[in-house]
């Protein structure tokens, strides 16, 4: 954990150990990390309210139905807003936003701002936004 994270109390982190989260981070009430594999959260991400971040699904044409985990990272300055979900497997760019209630269904790239379901690129973020120029 880096300085000055903020984890919500009612926030959920489904393995703690495999959380990897840089300064400023922050994590809202009823957000989930679910995350079997490592995850990380860059410097300054947030993830708003009910907003569910899936690392794992299950390979559903085999008999066994195993489950399948992949490490994800959310960059830095990077903003999944409220009610909005980050399939497996998809990673977010630094400085991109998932908008309200949307689906991120491939990789955002950074200081992209997406929305829909699935998530489609509507226009780009200022880079001058943030403190830092990533």
């Amino acid at each position: 954990m880096g300085e000055k994270c903020h984890f919500y109390p009612k926030s959920k982190i489904w393995a703690p150990w495999n959380l990897i989260a840089d300064d400023r981070s922050t994590l809202a009430d009823d957000a989930e990390l679910y995350n079997p594999s490592p995850m990380r959260l860059g410097s300054h991400a947030i993830v708003s309210q009910g907003a569910y971040i899936c690392g794992a699904t299950h390979v559903y044409n085999d008999p066994a139905f195993p489950l399948v985990s992949f490490p994800m990272t959310l960059g830095a300055y990077s903003w999944i807003c409220a009610r909005a979900s980050v399939n497996p497997g998809v990673n977010v760019g630094d400085g991109a936003i998932l908008a309200l209630g949307s689906i991120a269904t491939k990789d955002l790239q950074p200081f992209g701002i997406y929305a829909g379901v699935p998530a489609r690129l509507v226009k780009e973020r200022e880079r001058s936004a943030v403190p830092e120029v990533l």
